[in-house]
């Protein structure tokens, strides 16, 4: 549990951080200085800012599980982001600006008619007004189960911090506060990795602990298979990477208003080269400590479930002998294991070939153990959460790291969620004062009542969050439900913006009906399981688009014919 320590050094960091966003934010009395930051935003604020939109508190609790469970391939994910930031620099970057818009959705009213800004703006706010609900629940459910904090005071304390410094500041409060955030996430995670290595046993050193990483087969980071039955390829990542990363950081209000704060067009493009170089690396670095936070359990005895609410399921239950007895075998297994390590990485002569196949034959017996577990707690309550990925690395920071560092790696996540959900209220107070309110009202708002409306809306979308946040135990598997709800509507956004940009003959009423059409379609198509929700994006895109200029043909050829 925390000690004293822990906590001064939590609270004070994160109190701080919100407290330093008021400061540096005090006096923004302009519609744009509180949306926009008067485009004074230099690149690197910009680079950073977009970096910590994206890497939510989920980023820093599960990749370094899903390291520890399947290896490096996940950064594959990643490898189109580069190629879509390059894209966005040099093709939406000018156009945002040359239009001079506040959001993404005030440039298709300029392209097309305000029909379309309003419908895709309502888009937006509906997938990303669930997901910042999502944002805030995910982290919290972790953390209340690993700490035994109760919820809804967790979610609500963080949320309301958030909302705090966000309607305070808006765009400025957010980018200011993003650069603290992302300090505090890597000193944490750079101290994190340090003392991993202090704790491996005397005489593992570099060489020994890869050798043992690559034995497990944790160390593969490309794979150019084209099996479709491997969800992370160089190729899956290279083609439907830079889709989902085209579609995320060029159409959604939370990443647009990022950039477009900056000083000119070349800042705001240098903020994205910045995130397309230092992004992969990231998510190699939080990759690479969740490897080594599993060579550290070679030498050292792991729980076989690493999500406390499974074994406390199994424990409160007739299953508890057969638990107790379970653990026998289990902790034999670690104990044969650790000597086979031990003997070979001291003796070079060692057959290596042979040792692999046995730590194979180990694994896949501890393997059986751990499903047992999970069987065993499906039957007693079908609802609990039996993936302990996201449990990996907060069990070992709990029961490993020293007091201080404790309390400041979980700072590290929740300024992670901080970070995020504030990226997200801003946006959404943004879209609906700019795209709704401001365009509705018949006389023109000043700079005052402009201010306070998307700080009003702010707030509002703020509190709505922290409610769907509450509700959340309502749904199962709160991190895909995530990406199913953006992956319903992302295709479609990212359709429009492309034929925005890219087309010049098709008109507003075109693109406005087959984007309706193509809304309930891939929601029917979602709802008749036809495909994995992730192709929804693929599908989407070119509904829209073959709609938009099938629906242009035919009003022109209805016209001639008249």
């Amino acid at each position: 549990m925390l000690q004293a320590i822990d906590w001064w050094i939590l609270l004070g960091t994160l109190v701080s951080i919100a407290v330093y966003g008021v400061y540096k934010t005090r006096g923004k009395n302009s519609a744009e200085s509180y949306a926009q930051t008067n485009h004074q935003t230099p690149w690197w604020t910009i680079g950073i800012s977009v970096m910590a939109t994206q890497a939510s508190a989920i980023t820093f609790l599960s990749t370094p599980g899903q390291a520890f469970a399947d290896g490096m391939g996940f950064v594959q994910f990643y490898f189109g982001l580069p190629l879509a930031m390059m894209v966005i620099a040099f093709l939406f970057v000018p156009l945002f600006y040359k239009q001079k818009v506040q959001t993404a959705y005030e440039f298709l009213e300029k392209r097309f008619d305000r029909r379309m800004r309003l419908f895709t703006a309502l888009l937006f706010l509906i997938q990303r007004g669930l997901a910042a609900g999502i944002t805030l629940y995910a982290p919290a459910i972790i953390l209340s189960a690993a700490l035994g904090w109760p919820l809804k005071p967790l979610i609500w304390g963080i949320g309301l911090l958030v909302i705090f410094y966000t309607v305070s500041g808006g765009t400025q409060a957010v980018n200011v506060t993003q650069k603290q955030q992302m300090g505090v996430i890597f000193m944490g995670m750079g101290l994190a990795f340090g003392y991993i290595w202090h704790l491996l046993p005397e005489g593992i050193g570099w060489d020994q602990a890869l050798l043992v990483a690559d034995q497990n087969d944790k160390l593969t980071t490309i794979d150019f298979s084209l099996d479709p039955n491997n969800r992370y390829t160089f190729w899956s990542g290279i083609t439907g990477g830079f889709f989902l990363a085209l579609s995320y950081f060029g159409t959604d209000q939370s990443q647009v208003q990022r950039y477009i704060s900056g000083k000119n067009i070349k800042e705001s493009q240098w903020g994205l080269f910045f995130n397309a170089l230092l992004k992969i690396p990231m998510q190699l670095f939080i990759l690479f400590c969740g490897v080594m936070v599993y060579v550290f359990f070679q030498f050292t005895p792991q729980p076989i479930n690493f999500n406390p609410e499974v074994i406390k399921t199994v424990e409160n239950s007739y299953y508890r002998d057969s638990l107790e007895q379970i653990n026998v075998p289990y902790l034999v297994l670690q104990e044969k294991k650790k000597e086979l390590y031990l003997t070979s990485l001291v003796d070079q002569t060692a057959d290596l070939t042979h040792q692999t196949v046995e730590i194979n034959h180990i694994n896949d017996s501890m393997a059986h153990l751990e499903e047992k577990i999970v069987d065993w707690s499906r039957q007693i309550d079908p609802k609990t959460e039996t993936n302990d990925k996201d449990f990996v690395f907060l069990h070992f920071i709990l029961t490993y790291l020293p007091h201080g560092l404790i309390g400041l790696l979980i700072a590290v996540m929740l300024a992670a969620a901080m970070s995020s959900s504030a990226a997200e209220l801003n946006a959404l107070g943004t879209t609906t004062a700019v795209d709704w309110v401001e365009t509705q009202v018949k006389e023109p708002l000043n700079e005052e009542k402009k201010v306070w409306v998307n700080k009003f809306s702010t707030a509002v979308w703020g509190l709505l969050a922290i409610s769907f946040a509450s509700w959340g135990s309502l749904f199962d598997n709160l991190i895909q439900l995530v990406n199913i709800i953006g992956s319903i509507f992302y295709g479609n956004i990212l359709g429009i913006f492309l034929l925005a940009m890219l087309t010049k003959n098709i008109r507003g009423r075109a693109v406005f009906w087959a984007a309706l059409a193509t809304q309930i379609m891939v929601i029917y198509v979602y709802q008749a399981a036809w495909m994995s929700y992730l192709w929804l994006n693929l599908l989407g895109c070119i509904l829209v688009i073959s709609g938009s200029f099938a629906l242009q043909w035919l009003y022109k050829l209805t016209n001639n014919l008249k």
